[in-house]
């Protein structure tokens, strides 16, 4: 099966052994007999840019920043109504899944793990590769639900893997991020690591919010375990500054630049501008980060998109798109930052989870959102009037609200985020587009699985649709229960 099995990137440098007797007439000289991980780790993290940033119509991104409206369709106006229904996961697992699948391989196997450790210690290797190994499985799961994964990725040995439970991989994962930050060890530093330079710290942190975030989704559907995973992160040392926010920088180059810039320059379509649902929102607020977020339109003017409305009332030049601080070629995307950890802690506070405070955690986590995208244009009196706003304050009794509000803010252009807090906790309250085009009526919860799984993988198939449910936009994944 396509999505599940192994293929190696184009172009990565091999290591082979010279030939010194005739058993080498029995290798097939076109296999990767000792791949170089460090290529492959690399290629993995490009992938990690790629679905915290992808756009175009049914992007990993786009869609769902397009289902909690902080973009709207400008062109073709579609996905804001909901019209693709199937994604399709085969590239992430026959992409960096495999690709990190590798990394652990070969530097576990007794007779590459030699080889291997030219491009790093092995534990260390292993460490970053089950880090962002998880990673992507939640990505994957948090958007399908139950997905192939303790038979996935096992190449020949199992072309029709069977779909995991969503609760039996979030098990898992915490297993997964905890483990593998206890893995560092004192050896050589890893090659390719183009996201935290092979800093054990940098990951450890990002491995423990990792299990943060991913605690907090147990609100709903399992809160005893939610509670101590979250306090388990909490005490093993999560992102402390702004300094901490993990990213992935593009650079001034056609193969890795933002794929906003080359939706919007390159290319020149210009498909995707601010929603004015998104923009009103802020200017009632005089929310100094939109013009951060948006840039003004040909008459120098932010206006957003109207929302799913078909035909466009107007043009893309009408309407702000994303700004340069999002959309430069080589604007960086968040992967996760302490804004968004904060806004965790102060609604695990909201929850009785920990003993914080959850009004000054909630103010900490909109101070460091403002921080982190004003710069040194950020000022104490601007933060201080803005947080006094009557739909801003903090009070116990909108507390969820205005976390999760702000939260949605903070989370421009982290659709894939955004969307899941939308659908644990309802903030912001948003209405769904007015003609969808999926036969449905209210916005996506969970997206349909790629059509290959109904040929390649009929049985399995049948058996996840009889248990989780129908395979539409609607069925909610197992922690989705508002």
């Amino acid at each position: 099966m396509k999505g599940y099995t192994y293929s190696l990137v184009a172009g990565l440098l091999m290591t082979t052994a010279a030939c010194n007797d005739f058993g080498d007439l029995n290798v097939n000289p076109n296999s990767a007999l000792n791949p170089n991980t460090a290529s492959l780790l690399t290629g993995a993290e490009r992938a990690v840019g790629t679905i915290n940033s992808q756009v175009g119509p049914g992007g990993f991104n786009i869609a769902p920043a397009l289902y909690v409206q902080q973009f709207s369709d400008v062109t073709y106006i579609e996905d804001s109504r909901y019209k693709t229904i199937n994604f399709s996961y085969n590239g992430l697992y026959s992409g960096p899944l495999v690709n990190l699948q590798q990394v652990i391989d070969q530097n576990t196997n007794t007779g590459t793990k030699g080889l291997a450790a030219n491009y790093g210690s092995n534990a260390n290797q292993i460490a970053i590769a089950r880090i962002l190994k998880a990673y992507i499985f939640q990505f994957i799961t948090d958007r399908w639900g139950d997905v192939p994964y303790s038979q996935a990725l096992k190449a020949d040995q199992n072309f029709s893997p069977a779909f995991d439970k969503q609760q039996a991989i979030y098990t898992d994962l915490f297993k997964e991020w905890k483990e593998a930050a206890a893995q560092f060890d004192a050896g050589s530093t890893v090659a390719g690591d183009i996201i935290l330079s092979s800093s054990a710290a940098r990951w450890k942190k990002f491995a423990a919010s990792l299990r943060l975030i991913a605690a907090l989704r147990l609100s709903k559907v399992d809160p005893t375990t939610g509670k101590t995973e979250f306090n388990a992160a909490l005490t093993d040392g999560v992102l402390t500054s702004n300094a901490d926010n993990v990213q992935y920088k593009f650079l001034a180059d056609a193969n890795n630049e933002n794929p906003l810039y080359t939706n919007y320059v390159r290319s020149n379509r210009k498909d995707f501008a601010l929603s004015n649902t998104f923009v009103d929102y802020l200017k009632k607020l005089s929310d100094p980060r939109l013009p951060v977020y948006a840039a003004p339109n040909l008459k120098g003017d932010i206006v957003g998109a109207p929302y799913a409305v078909f035909p466009a009332p107007g043009k893309a030049q009408d309407y702000s798109l994303a700004a340069s601080a999002i959309s430069a070629q080589t604007a960086p995307v968040n992967i996760i930052t302490y804004a968004q950890v904060l806004f965790a802690q102060a609604e695990a506070a909201k929850l009785g989870w920990t003993t914080g405070n959850a009004k000054t955690l909630y103010e900490s986590a909109v101070k460091a959102s403002m921080q982190q995208w004003l710069g040194t244009a950020y000022t104490d009196a601007a933060f201080n009037t803005y947080i006094a706003q009557a739909d801003v304050a903090y009070t116990d009794a909108k507390a969820l609200e205005v976390i999760g509000n702000q939260r949605w803010i903070a989370l421009f252009f982290q659709g894939t985020e955004a969307w899941n807090n939308w659908r644990r906790t309802g903030f912001p309250v948003l209405k769904p587009a007015a003609s969808p085009l999926n036969g449905g009526t209210d916005i996506p919860r969970r997206l349909a699985y790629p059509v290959t799984e109904t040929t390649l993988n009929a049985a399995n198939y049948a058996t996840v649709t009889t248990s989780q449910g129908k395979d539409d936009q609607y069925t909610r994944v197992w922690w989705d229960k508002q």
